[in-house]
């Protein structure tokens, strides 16, 4: 992470809340609440809706997954296991609502 972001921001990457990866693969919630294949949009609308002041970087990756660009840099306003349990939260809430 860049010196820039570190104690005030949070990067987040699509893996971390996805339900189709493993906790080995790099996801950090339980697969309960993960969400299958999320986007850097969904997360990116997921981030405002909380009022996180989101920040898309696409030329960044994961490295497990370094072949898949993109992440979310959003402010610390709570844990990252907190932080990414409410992103997945809204994100499954907002599909729920285009179905």
């Amino acid at each position: 992470m860049s010196r820039e972001y570190r104690g005030r921001k949070i990067v987040l990457y699509p893996s971390y809340i996805d339900s189709t990866f493993s906790r080995g693969e790099g996801r950090r919630i339980p697969s309960a609440l993960a969400v299958p294949s999320p986007s850097i949009e969904e997360i990116y609308n997921a981030a405002v809706k909380l009022g996180l002041n989101p920040v898309v970087e696409n030329d960044k990756a994961y490295p497990g997954k370094w072949w898949v660009k993109g992440r979310v840099v959003v402010d610390k306003k709570y844990s990252k296991t907190t932080l990414l349990r409410k992103i997945a939260i809204e994100i499954k809430e907002n599909r729920a609502r285009k179905h």
